[in-house]
């Protein structure tokens, strides 16, 4: 074990050099595009009694990006060694507390991405902690099944992706490989078509909206002309991506533009979640067998009248009557917790 870059960033260490009572943890992380959550919960011996419900959280920290797609491998890793940092300070721990760590991150695309985390995580703990890599979408999967792999997620905040697990450990994904490569259905994608649409109808080329006013407006801008600037001078992911709720207004205000905008975002999502369910057969041979979908991010929550969430789950409907949405009770941080403790567990029955 060693500091790594920053190795101000465990100081704390030097006045705990033990864990006030001897008792040891799990870390969970929810790394996205827009901000890292670390959790800390307490370590569950094996046994077979079920986990409290609610698990019980000793310490959460948040920090910024941690995708290295978007800000660099650099920045993410001071990320999140900074909020694993900060969680474990929170809750009076070190790391020599510490059975598991499962990192959730977004940009984990490849074992690659896998095994080039995990070799930097071994430079910050113990040989002892066991040490888990996933993409985000897993523990946010995690969130609604209390740490079962089994079902779909689906994922639309900044960014989309559809990620699903059978019980044999099959698993496949799709979307999720960010705006260039057309992450739509995203706040992201929804955000810049509306943004898209401002322009064409600014130049004649498209239809007039109420997008414009309510965009300009947002931004303290006075016309279309400036969105050129405003766009590149930092063009961000979230930061376009905020713009999702005046997409939102305008379709509920009955804008054409708008709602068609929204209208083809709940397709691309729809159609994300049954590609993932038709490669990995989750709705059985007939095509009506259940299956769960947790459903997680700023887009599908209710917006006023228009909910792209039930939109969603009533376009996959149509083809998967027997799908079982799910809303996670707790965030994807500690989904990422319990899938720690589970992988710690099943290796221990082995």
């Amino acid at each position: 074990m060693k500091r790594y870059r920053n190795g101000e960033i465990w100081d704390f260490e030097h006045e705990m050099p033990v864990s006030p009572d001897g008792s040891e943890v799990v870390l969970g992380l929810d790394g996205g595009t827009t901000s890292t959550v670390c959790v800390c919960m307490p370590f569950f011996p094996l046994s077979d009694r079920p986990l409290p419900d609610p698990v019980p959280v000793l310490a959460r920290a948040v920090a910024g990006c941690s995708n290295h797609n978007s800000v660099g491998e650099t920045a993410a890793r001071e990320t999140l060694e900074q909020v694993m940092a900060d969680a474990l300070s929170k809750s009076g721990s070190n790391r020599s507390a510490v059975r598991a760590v499962c990192l959730a991150v977004s940009g984990v695309n490849h074992p690659t991405d896998q095994q080039r985390i995990l070799s930097w995580l071994r430079d910050i703990f113990p040989s002892h902690v066991k040490l888990y890599v996933q993409n985000d979408a897993v523990a946010a999967l995690a969130s609604g099944t209390m740490g079962k792999l089994h079902g779909c997620v689906l994922i639309a905040g900044t960014g989309t992706i559809a990620y699903g697990f059978t019980e044999d450990g099959r698993e496949a994904r799709a979307a999720g490989a960010g705006p260039i490569l057309g992450d739509w259905g995203s706040g992201y994608g929804i955000a810049a078509q509306a943004l898209t649409a401002v322009v064409r109808a600014h130049d004649g080329r498209g239809p007039q909206t109420a997008l414009t006013y309510s965009i300009l407006r947002a931004l303290s801008l006075s016309s279309p002309d400036e969105l050129i600037g405003w766009t590149y001078a930092d063009p961000s992911w979230a930061r376009i991506a905020a713009l999702v709720p005046v997409v939102v207004s305008c379709a509920d205000a009955g804008d054409e533009v708008a709602n068609k905008i929204l209208l083809e975002s709940v397709e691309e999502l729809a159609s994300s979640v049954k590609a993932v369910v038709q490669r990995l057969g989750l709705c059985g041979e007939d095509g009506k067998g259940s299956f769960p979908l947790v459903m997680v991010g700023g887009v599908l929550e209710a917006n006023k009248t228009w909910d792209i969430g039930k939109e969603v789950v009533n376009y996959i409907y149509k083809d998967y009557p027997g799908t079982l949405p799910i809303r996670p009770k707790v965030e994807p941080a500690v989904g990422a917790a319990l899938l720690a403790w589970n992988f710690f567990m099943k290796e221990a029955r082995k």
